[in-house]
């Protein structure tokens, strides 16, 4: 890749950085649904066009964020040491994940994760949106795990539960409790939950 190829291309990530964080920060100032397209792009200081190069939808811009795990299941099946089970492989990710507060596990308890978690899961059409790239790791998981209903009916049981201890999580933090208070359980519900996954 050229000097002037990499510029173009961080270019475009602080361009794509910027236009998100603004319509992050109108929505969860105003509510997703009275924010416009035209106040995101006034905010980050693009043309309409500029954004939607970016972004096709506005659903997109939020759930950008999400974007970083798209198909994170099927690469830990993937990319999983010899000898350990897919499910085993999946369960150590995600106690990882509890044990570094990521977002995506609910438990982060930084006020704007919480913030953002109410928007999503509380806004109809971004939670459809959620859905649909929910399907599109079981699809992705299901690949990872072979070819047979099996492997779809497992990949749609582990990003059921990755989907329920997450939300529980976040809303046990959104009444109030903090997320080292909340991590013992959390842990405890996860052990539970990929235990029970064949």
């Amino acid at each position: 890749m050229s000097e002037l190829t990499g510029l173009r291309a961080r270019k475009k990530e602080r361009t794509r950085d910027a236009i998100a964080g603004a319509a992050v920060s109108l929505f969860l100032e105003r509510g997703f649904d009275r924010v416009s397209v035209n106040d995101i792009a006034a905010a980050a200081e693009v043309s309409k066009p500029t954004l939607f190069r970016y972004f096709p939808t506005k659903e997109d811009l939020v759930l950008y964020r999400f974007a970083d795990h798209q198909g994170e299941a099927a690469r830990v099946v993937r990319d999983r040491e010899p000898g350990i089970r897919p499910v085993t492989a999946l369960h150590q990710h995600f106690r990882a994940g509890l044990d570094q507060n990521d977002p995506v596990t609910g438990l982060n308890d930084h006020p704007e994760v919480v913030a953002f978690h109410r928007l999503v899961f509380t806004t109809p059409s971004l939670a459809a949106r959620l859905t649909r790239y929910q399907l599109e790791d079981e699809e992705a998981l299901a690949a990872a795990l072979g070819e047979d209903i099996q492997a779809r009916l497992l990949a749609a049981q582990v990003l059921a539960v990755q989907r329920v201890l997450a939300r529980t999580n976040w809303q046990k933090i959104a009444h109030g409790r903090t997320a080292h208070d909340v991590h013992p359980e959390a842990t405890a519900d996860a052990d539970q939950a990929f235990n029970q996954l064949p």
